[in-house]
């Protein structure tokens, strides 16, 4: 592992079994949500979490945290292979990745007010002295944007953008190295979600925080990442700093996601093709035997021989310098 990354992953797969029977249980088929995927973080960095509802990125987020136990592979967080650690040491290193949920109307406590909501990990995890405690709840809520008069609410008395602001306060309270962000502003009003999206480009600066940002919203990952990775059915396809990603797009699947996001220009808009995908993701309990992508593929119906597509599945190389994608025929990159 290289000492510039804060977390890396190899080979990492979520699987989960289809049963039936109540006592002799029996396995008819496996959902394979995550299936073999490796990628390095780097301090400080942002890496979105692109792909289309299903793909395995939520699976995948909280798989890293081991919030869903992986089936196999390795996850490997400053040097330390915490995918090896029993819960009682897990623990211990829980305060340095936090994640920061897709709803934030879910993920917090109704009965709870905002000062306990805050003050909880911090007692738990012994962050600061007890008569401390009141001044560091102060601090998180000032910190994302919220009024110390709000300190003794509930949930149900803010609205969703201030919800969000709290979860995202109780993430930063045990000061970790590492956020993972599942879609924190799909759940919000369009006014409210540059909002939060403006207070965590500031948190990252303030406080140099890596994160990995799960999102659909290519619009957003633009804004916010500096690299991308391209997600379809538990695999990456293509993995690049953003702007090699939006300028140069080289995997099918990322072409027809990146026509979907408009355009300011009018006139742009209007001439652009746009790549219209055919059909449903295939299922990750019976994926295809080759390229996953295959049966959608809008570049396969021009290959001379497409047999290739069917009968291989294709792995990640390095088109490149830093700029990963499947080395799949059906890509811009040529034989690679």
């Amino acid at each position: 592992m290289s000492m510039n990354n804060l977390l890396e992953i190899n080979n990492l797969k979520t699987h989960f079994p289809i049963q039936e029977g109540a006592f002799f249980t029996k396995t008819l088929a496996t959902v394979k949500a995550v299936d073999g995927v490796s990628l390095t973080l780097k301090q400080g960095e942002v890496l979105g979490l692109v792909g289309e509802s299903g793909c395995g990125k939520s699976t995948l987020g909280r798989s890293i945290l081991r919030l869903i136990e992986p089936s196999s592979g390795e996850i490997i967080f400053e040097g330390k292979k915490i995918s090896d650690l029993n819960q009682k040491d897990l623990r211990k290193e829980r305060p340095q990745f936090q994640m920061i949920f897709q709803d934030p109307y879910g993920s917090l406590d109704p009965r709870m007010t905002v000062f306990d909501t805050l003050a909880e990990p911090l007692r738990f995890h012994k962050i600061v002295p007890e008569s401390e405690i009141e001044d560091e709840v102060a601090k998180l809520m000032s910190m994302v944007g919220l009024a110390h008069r709000f300190i003794h609410k509930y949930p149900h008395e803010f609205s969703g953008g201030q919800r969000q602001r709290i979860a995202i306060a109780r993430a930063l309270a045990l000061r970790p190295k590492l956020i993972i962000a599942d879609e924190p502003v799909s759940a919000l009003d369009v006014s409210i979600q540059s909002q939060i999206l403006n207070l965590l480009m500031d948190l990252r600066q303030k406080l140099n925080l890596t994160m990995i940002f799960i999102s659909h919203d290519l619009g957003v990952i633009k804004y916010l990442c500096d690299r991308v990775a391209v997600m379809y059915l538990g695999k990456f396809v293509e993995v690049s700093t953003t702007d090699e990603l939006f300028e140069n797009p080289l995997h099918p699947y990322t072409q027809a996601l990146l026509s979907a996001v408009p355009l300011p220009d009018p006139k742009k808009e209007k001439k652009r093709e746009r790549i219209i995908l055919q059909g449903d993701p295939p299922s990750p309990i019976n994926p295809p035997p080759g390229c996953a992508f295959s049966p959608r593929c809008h570049k396969k119906k021009l290959l001379k021989d497409s047999s290739v597509c069917d009968t291989r599945a294709p792995k990640l190389v390095e088109a490149s310098k830093g700029h990963w994608v499947t080395d799949c025929p059906c890509n811009t990159a040529g034989n690679l």
